[in-house]
């Protein structure tokens, strides 16, 4: 609602923060102590860790962001994806508008009215006309910083180009969320990477080249497992959600 999905300031703040072991209280001397950010006043520099710690956690005991940190040092050109699957992964307004913006054919306008009418009807009553509409924007930049939408006055609807490493986390996200299988390619965070259920196979088949995560493919019969990426702790708490 306060921001977008601040992705200059990740890429400030990553560079800031180099060590990808480094606790949360290292993100937050870095902003407000070191100002790394060039924030103009302690209130904003402030506001900034909230914003990026609700967003993105910051900690390294954090599965989606320490496995975020993991491929954003190996999948530069991914970052704005990976970027958006973490925040995605965190913020259910970003969530909710996915349902709108993704559905949008490429070339597409992007009408910000539309997309108010999409929070009011899931959100009825929850927002003031004027957070509506700067949450809206606020949206609308995230998509657009994403790659999913372009323009400035007027927006419209684009694709975006997977990576592997953008493609290895959206499946380890909705292997957290309880997918499996061939059913990974068809997640909400699958379809993030606006691309076929196939290409998004081949680009497991190069993560799992690079030993990102482990894919088999025989027939109909898929296999995706992250032996690197997940601790056993994490497993464990996996399997008694289950």
């Amino acid at each position: 609602m306060a921001r977008t999905m601040m992705l200059t300031e990740l890429h400030q703040l990553l560079e800031a923060v180099p060590d990808p072991c480094a606790p949360h209280d290292c993100y937050v001397h870095a902003i407000e102590q070191d100002n790394c950010l060039r924030k103009r006043s302690s209130r904003t520099r402030t506001l900034t860790t909230r914003h990026l710690t609700e967003l993105y956690a910051l900690r390294p005991e954090t599965t989606l962001f320490r496995i975020l940190r993991y491929f954003w040092q190996r999948d530069t050109e991914g970052r704005a994806l990976l970027a958006l699957l973490c925040a995605y992964g965190r913020d259910p307004l970003l969530r909710t508008s996915a349902l709108y913006v993704l559905d949008l054919h490429e070339g597409q306008p992007f009408s910000r009215a539309l997309l108010e009418a999409h929070l009011e009807e899931r959100y009825p009553g929850r927002f003031s006309k004027a957070t509506l509409l700067s949450t809206a924007q606020n949206l609308a930049s995230s998509w657009t910083q994403s790659g999913h939408l372009a323009g400035r006055v007027k927006k419209v609807r684009t694709g975006v180009t997977a990576t592997a490493g953008a493609t290895a986390y959206a499946l380890l996200l909705g292997f957290l969320a309880g997918g499996r299988g061939e059913g990974l390619f068809t997640t909400e965070y699958a379809k993030l990477l606006d691309c076929t259920s196939e290409r998004a196979m081949e680009l497991a088949g190069i993560s799992s080249g690079r030993g990102w995560l482990t894919f088999k493919r025989i027939g109909q019969v898929v296999e995706v497992l992250f032996p690197v990426l997940i601790t056993e702790r994490e497993l464990e708490w996996i399997r008694e959600q289950s």
